[in-house]
């Protein structure tokens, strides 16, 4: 079996772009016809240049190859270039095409992906949202305790049991930074009043993305303990783990990090450091699927915790799922609500969530198909802006203070 053809999609998404501006899907077929389908999370360039860089690593690395062998097609893109370090572009790559490998392998062998990965583990996987309130304009709005509890009741009833949301403010090119006492305060109110919303029946999330200082974060923790969140979520940048380290030590509330983080050695260095016990690797940017199950095992010795990051498409989700069936030390996942809007129409048929978990598929392969009309409808994506974006500005404690 070879690997023949490539094609990349860069989806544009609608308003209000949950889940990104774009996600860049591709497919790639080998020459007995079996068609694999695969997601790249990366979102430090414009997606233009992220698919050159899919066609390069394509035709380099995998055109005429078997995609069993995914060993091989890693351990190349990771030496490319003479590099042998995580590169966090070259990893998204490499994931889209090797979760792309793994889908054909799995329609090869009529079986889901988890059943050659370890075997199914788990009937259902927990799964949890972001809170998105809108006001009455329909616009969203993060910032109204009141909204945001209102939103996490209604997800509540939903099914949910496990929501997030960031109550700490801009995160900006210059974080991490010293919150100040007013957005100390308000993280406080935010937080206590989704707990009084939810009571005991929702395990509730602090999202944060890095914004923090060390110091900084453990104040912040310190106030956000009484209300006993489930994690306190990349609480400074992920570039020091033994600065995370600081939070963990001094906090009661565990720690989650690893949507900015690659490959297993990146992983390793946070564990082997006691900075997080919960451990978010994002499929469409850590390195494939089997990189990601060699993650899940280096945590499983650590007695950590697997809660896999999304906030892009639906075959990154797939790509979870399959990970997370097969992973014994698996805790919860994100979802982007319950599957629905554009994220059920991009595909032949949707993500099976039901009452706050997600069922994981018995189809082969990665358990989903691309609906390629409304992929090709709305490809490619033609603006500027990059998947998602920082405040291009420091932050200043007193332009808080006056709002």
């Amino acid at each position: 079996m070879q690997v023949d053809k490539l094609n990349t999609y860069i989806v544009a998404t609608p308003k209000p772009h949950i889940g990104g501006m774009y996600w860049i899907f591709l497919s790639i077929e080998t020459k007995c016809g079996i068609l694999g389908i695969g997601e790249v999370y990366s979102a430090s360039f414009h997606p233009e240049v992220v698919v050159k860089g899919i066609s390069d690593v394509f035709e380099r690395y995998l055109k005429g190859h078997d995609p069993h062998h995914v060993e091989r097609f890693y351990r190349e893109c990771y030496s490319s270039g003479f590099t042998q370090r995580p590169d966090l572009t070259m990893m998204g790559v490499l994931s889209g095409l090797e979760m792309a490998c793994w889908d054909i392998i799995g329609k090869e062998a009529n079986k889901p992906i988890y059943e050659l990965i370890g075997g199914k583990v788990h009937e259902k996987l927990r799964s949890y949202t972001y809170l998105y309130p809108k006001d009455n304009n329909g616009e969203l709005n993060y910032e109204d305790p009141e909204l945001g509890a209102q939103s996490a009741i209604e997800l509540m009833q939903q099914g949910f049991t496990a929501i997030k949301f960031d109550p700490a403010g801009p995160y900006s090119s210059y974080s991490g930074h010293q919150i100040s006492l007013s957005r100390l305060k308000h993280s406080e109110s935010y937080c206590q009043r989704i707990r009084e919303a939810v009571g005991d029946r929702c395990d509730i999330l602090i999202g944060t993305h890095g914004q923090l200082a060390p110091s900084s974060a453990i104040r912040l923790a310190k106030r956000l303990e009484r209300f006993d969140p489930l994690w306190f979520e990349e609480p400074v940048p992920p570039g020091q783990s033994s600065a995370m380290a600081q939070v963990a030590k001094k906090t009661k509330i565990p720690v989650a990090t690893g949507e900015r983080l690659t490959t297993k050695y990146e992983f390793f260095d946070v564990l082997k450091n006691n900075a997080a016990s919960i451990i978010q690797m994002n499929l469409g940017r850590v390195g494939g699927i089997l990189e990601a199950k060699k993650i899940a095992s280096i945590a499983e010795v650590y007695y950590a915790q697997i809660a896999p990051h999304l906030y892009n498409g639906p075959i990154g989700a797939a790509a979870s799922i399959q990970l997370s069936t097969a992973t014994p030390n698996f805790l919860i996942m994100e979802s982007i609500m319950t599957w629905g809007g554009f994220h059920a129409e991009v595909l032949t048929e949707s993500i099976n969530w039901n009452n706050g978990n997600i069922i994981p598929s018995a189809k082969p392969g990665l358990g989903i198909e691309l609906n390629f009309e409304v992929v090709e409808s709305n490809s490619p994506y033609k603006g500027k802006k990059l998947h998602l974006s920082m405040d291009q500005k420091p932050y200043y404690v007193d332009d808080e203070s006056s709002n």
